[in-house]
């Protein structure tokens, strides 16, 4: 049985003639032999009727007390009118479907309501609809906690489900449609000229996603490559098999010279501020305390530089404040740089290559742009730099690397 996952977010089916692009690429796929799981998301987004922060304004505008239980079950509505919408149009098409919420598709999960932890998935149900069913359409982002209670998985929980399900039924690909024509060497908002990329590797569009691109859910793609199963990110109202999402090796009828191509797209993560902590003696008891300040009041902190010197991180500017009170009640003097922003250049191929970094500041110099802090891996460079700086460095960067021809 060849199986194929497709995954559609909720603007691929809040209207009507949206939903007939769905239909279509469905049609498609069980033309080409598949036998087809589609997951699908809560119809539109905020102010639509069945969007899911639509289905939360409800629960807060009476009372606004809902436990996390029960919010998590009102949140689940959202997808499963959707499914029951996309399975009323393919029945009157003569396409035989079934509808599965998450917990019957066979997604098991912590009790952490609202940000879910998949534990298991069992798809047995869903093989045994496919003995008379050609689509078994999934709720996403929902599973079971163990004693039955319906748990969301929080954001990008629908792209998780789908990859989680691609995973346990050894699917041969699976397909995230979205309204975008797969992924960019940049955010085309901001970078005018940014272009379609034909393939990217799993550590790079993780790298993406991380750093602000928000195409697919990183924790998706963490699943499906430890899983080998390749991801196509793909329009909606497009033919286009957008981009591919694989091992290297995996990539197929893409140009040559591909392990020639250092750099693969730029990202940023704006609205951020710099704290700098320095330390006399004791700068071991300083990181610890720092650290262990933040974790206890759950700020999440990010570019990391610790030296003998003292330690160097961001946070994001809406926890600035709260960060900075934590850090005086510890008698730490710390200095504060808000509006900033993280610019990150990523690549498979920047390991071990001399000179990226060198373009880097060559690019930035040459626009006058101060670079306030810096940091690498395998895959990817961050800088920091002024908020008001942000759209000259990406465009600049995007520049320098060739990534517009």
């Amino acid at each position: 049985m060849r199986i194929l996952v497709q995954k559609f977010g909720g603007t691929s089916l809040a209207a009507p003639e949206a939903r007939e692009h769905v239909i279509s690429h469905i049609k498609r796929e069980l033309a080409d032999g598949f036998r087809l799981v589609v997951v699908v998301s809560a119809m539109g987004r905020k102010g639509d009727p069945y969007a899911t922060d639509t289905l939360l304004d409800l629960a807060a505008a009476n009372g606004d007390a809902l436990p996390s239980r029960e919010r998590d079950l009102l949140m689940c509505c959202g997808e499963m009118i959707s499914a029951a919408v996309l399975c009323s149009l393919l029945e009157a098409r003569s396409i035989s479907s079934v509808v599965l919420t998450g917990a019957q598709a066979g997604f098991k999960t912590d009790e952490h309501y609202g940000s879910a932890r998949i534990l298991d998935v069992v798809p047995d149900r869903i093989f045994k609809e496919f003995e008379s069913k050609q689509v078994v359409i999934v709720t996403g982002f929902q599973g079971a906690s163990p004693n039955g209670d319906f748990t969301t998985l929080g954001r990008g929980g629908s792209d998780t489900s789908a990859t989680a399900l691609g995973a346990a039924l050894h699917a041969e690909i699976v397909d995230i449609y979205t309204d975008v024509n797969g992924i960019l060497t940049a955010d085309p908002r901001v970078v005018e000229d940014a272009k379609p990329l034909a393939y990217v590797s799993y550590a790079e569009i993780c790298n993406m996603a991380h750093q602000g691109a928000k195409v697919i859910h990183p924790r998706a793609v963490e699943i499906a490559m430890q899983a080998g199963i390749p991801v196509r990110v793909r329009s909606t109202f497009s033919e286009s098999k957008g981009t591919l999402v694989a091992n290297p090796e995996g990539f197929k009828d893409v140009q040559a010279g591909i392990v020639d191509r250092f750099v693969t797209g730029i990202a940023y993560v704006g609205n951020v501020t710099q704290i700098v902590v320095e330390s006399g003696e004791g700068s071991h008891r300083l990181q610890l305390q720092v650290f262990k300040a933040m974790a206890e009041n759950d700020i999440s902190v990010d570019f990391i530089n610790v030296t003998p010197g003292g330690v160097v991180y961001t946070v994001f500017d809406y926890e600035a404040d709260r960060a900075v009170e934590k850090l005086k009640e510890l008698h730490l003097q710390p200095r504060i740089l808000s509006g900033c922003a993280k610019v990150s250049v990523i690549g498979g191929g920047i390991n071990g290559v001399p000179g990226i970094m060198a373009k880097i500041v060559e690019a930035l110099a040459e626009q006058d742009i101060q670079i306030l802090q810096s940091a690498d891996s395998n895959t990817t460079i961050w800088v920091l730099v002024h908020k008001e700086d942000m759209v000259q460095a990406l465009r600049a960067l995007h520049k320098k690397f060739e990534l517009h021809v």
